[in-house]
């Protein structure tokens, strides 16, 4: 990859260094725009499926009716990928609202503003390196996750404030924020699902709260259940979170990530997570590398 990436904008492959977006667009505005970040490991995209059907969901959440055909948005994901000569890369695609005026009402009429931007990551699967440097240190903080009654916890939007506000309360050296809901249990991180082990079964807050359904955390937790390790979906108390015999963070770039410490007290991973994170290797190494 080059010094000045190529990003895809509105149908063009253009240098980074040139690659603008107007600042009338809502996307910048607002947050009014959807995306998902995905992996491509030797040059396919994981879980393609599920991301395009999760960026469907969030659009309809926005009633954000682009008109973009999925195999339009994967060619140019594809051909953003060949234009930086990558194979294994991080990549992210957005769609905003595009240009209207400037009112908060959206226009029904959308001529939505589409980027690709992609950037090296390691080789996945069972030959790969991970990410992170070390099990992440967590803390529990004041920030709560919004309410799914007043922002779909589901809709994967521009509009990150909540994480944001959540990441600036974390002491220097920390690497996630863990948000609770209004009544106290714990939710999520900023970017990332929650698992804990509690006597060999793999604990996770359910979706039915202000969770984002994860791509990652249903793989994780579809693995489990194929291994015949049991999973419980609750609602629970930081505590549980703190006395857990193992825990983990998951996201697509993080893949599987042991939480080394929460609140200054050590976890880490374990058997369970190892196993699962193995199983995951194996997947990916399977569904594309082979």
């Amino acid at each position: 990859m080059t010094d000045d990436p190529i990003y895809h904008v509105d149908g063009d492959l253009e240098p980074a260094s040139e690659a603008t977006v107007s600042v009338d667009d809502r996307g910048f505005r607002y947050g009014d725009a959807a995306f998902e970040t995905l992996r491509a490991y030797g040059g396919r995209i994981f879980a393609w499926e599920a991301h395009r059907e999760r960026l469907e969901r969030t659009c309809e959440a926005l009633s954000l009716e682009h008109g973009l055909a999925a195999a339009d948005l994967r060619e140019r994901i594809d051909e953003t990928l060949a234009a930086n000569d990558l194979a294994d890369a991080y990549v992210r695609l957005s769609i905003t609202r595009g240009v209207q005026p400037g009112k908060l009402t959206p226009d029904p009429e959308v001529d939505p503003t589409v980027v690709v931007y992609v950037k090296p990551l390691p080789r996945g699967g069972l030959e790969g390196e991970p990410v992170w440097d070390g099990p992440a240190t967590v803390e529990t903080v004041a920030t709560r996750r919004v309410p799914d009654e007043s922002i779909p916890a589901a809709a994967k939007t521009h509009n990150y404030l909540n994480g944001i506000l959540a990441r600036t309360e974390l002491e220097p050296g920390s690497d996630e924020a863990l948000l609770c809901d209004l009544e106290g249990r714990v939710t999520e991180g900023a970017t990332s699902n929650l698992c804990f082990v509690r006597n060999g079964t793999v604990h996770t807050p359910t979706t039915d709260g202000p969770v984002l359904p994860g791509i990652t955390r249903d793989i994780v937790l579809e693995l489990a259940r194929e291994a015949g390790i049991s999973v419980r979906e609750g609602r629970y108390e930081p505590d549980a979170v703190r006395a857990a015999d193992e825990a983990f963070l998951t996201n697509r770039t993080w893949e599987l990530r042991p939480i080394g410490t929460l609140d200054g007290r050590a976890i880490g991973g374990g058997p369970v997570t190892d196993r699962l994170a193995r199983l995951y290797d194996e997947r990916v190494e399977r569904t594309c590398y082979e």
